[in-house]
């Protein structure tokens, strides 16, 4: 039986390292979505953001975060810490890229203008207070929300893989610092017209697209934590809503590669809430839904309400995420093919309680920073580009020949 138990405890934390493995290496996928959408003066400053984020973000999970959203730390002998062969650290691990992903969503939002040393700043207190108190509130029960929402309607808030805990708390959290920032110089003229800004390299962003949907098969899947608790259900949900995501957002927008790459994107974010109990029809629906989405509100965003968010973080984080928590609450029920065990109101107030605090969080913390430090490059810093004005090397220097 000791065999038996010690088995257990190994294969779940081998289980659950994998997924921590797979969502890590999505940070790439960050990095060279964003590298491919910015302008070729801004690469280097996108492929450091990332792993600098990364770092401070593990720092501010570590010493913080975690015990915000789940009451432990690990300030403990390291006999305590490896009981069940560290399960705990494993799955801290786990969602350690789950939280990082938050600042790694944001980058592409305020790429181009940004200032380094106060987004970093930003990450710290983001990782370190607003993004656990969220995930605790609904991963944790903290705060007696869940309780409530169960005893008021039949079900807590479901969100098995982050729709609304990662995804639009980084795509609102975005939003609030996009506005704060204001748009790239050159990017709208005095009389309301907009001047192109295209990508970079659309193979580095359709590179960026696919190691990011590849890793999404752990963020989901493994999302379960134990072995025991794994599902094919979630992985072919997850197939499903990606598909339907592509698709739509490939009609949608008339064959951009832009839009196709980051239809799938779209899909996943959207089916990460209710991934374990969606009919796969009900996760087509979703990622088909979501793809469009993303293709109509980025076009908004940047043509008529000349919100200069570079990468569209929030169409495709905040807004197809929010989507995702309430679809859960649709597609999840059984009159429509779902498992259960989720109700619309639920999943309404909850997605609602999940942008509330994401914008509101975004708003003071990178409000507060302008105040104090201040946000942007300068005109000047901004038009030689990020690269030359920060880490003083251009992506591809220029050679003697």
């Amino acid at each position: 039986m000791e065999n038996l138990e010690t088995f257990q405890a190994g294969s779940d934390v081998f289980f659950i390292l994998m997924g921590a493995i797979m969502v890590l290496a999505m940070h790439a996928g960050f990095a060279f979505l964003e590298v491919g959408t910015v302008r070729e003066k801004n690469q280097v400053n996108a492929l450091v953001k990332i792993i600098a984020d990364f770092g401070v973000s593990t720092l501010a999970y570590f010493f913080i975060g975690y015990s915000i959203a789940y009451g432990m730390g690990f300030m403990e002998t390291a006999e305590s810490l490896t009981t069940r062969n560290g399960y705990e650290l494993v799955k801290f691990f786990f969602l350690l890229t789950f939280a990082a992903a938050i600042p790694a969503i944001i980058s592409g939002g305020i790429a181009e203008r940004a200032r380094f040393n106060p987004q970093l700043l930003a990450t710290f207190v983001l990782v370190a207070a607003v993004y656990p108190f969220f995930e605790g509130v609904t991963w944790n029960g903290n705060f007696g929300f869940q309780d409530w929402l169960e005893a008021q309607f039949g079900a807590g808030f479901h969100d098995f893989a982050g729709s609304i805990v990662v995804h639009a708390m980084g795509g609102w959290i975005a939003l609030a610092a996009v506005l704060l920032l204001g748009p790239r110089h050159g990017r709208y003229g005095k009389n309301g017209e907009m001047y192109a800004h295209p990508p970079s390299s659309i193979p580095f962003l359709a590179l960026g697209a696919w190691i990011l949907t590849v890793g999404w098969f752990g963020f989901n899947v493994m999302s379960a934590q134990t072995v025991a608790g794994v599902s094919g259900l979630v992985a072919v949900n997850s197939l499903m809503a990606m598909v339907g995501g592509t698709l739509a957002a490939l009609f949608a927008g008339r064959y951009d590669p832009g839009f196709v790459h980051n239809g799938p994107l779209a899909g996943l974010v959207a089916v990460c809430a209710g991934s374990d109990v969606m009919h796969p029809v009900g996760a087509l629906v979703t990622g088909a839904v979501a793809g469009g989405l993303f293709v109509w509100t980025f076009t908004l965003t940047q043509n008529r309400w000349k919100i200069d968010d570079v990468l569209g973080v929030w169409p495709l984080h905040g807004l197809c995420g929010a989507w995702g928590g309430i679809a859960a609450g649709i597609f999840g029920t059984t009159a429509l093919g779902g498992l259960g065990g989720v109700t619309f109101a639920s999943q309404l107030i909850g997605t609602l309680a999940g942008v509330g605090v994401a914008l509101g969080g975004g708003l003071v913390v990178y409000g507060v920073i302008k105040a104090v430090t201040g946000l942007r490059l300068s005109q000047e810093e901004e038009y030689q580009g990020a690269d030359l004005s920060i880490h003083k090397i251009s992506a591809t220097p220029p050679y003697d020949r």
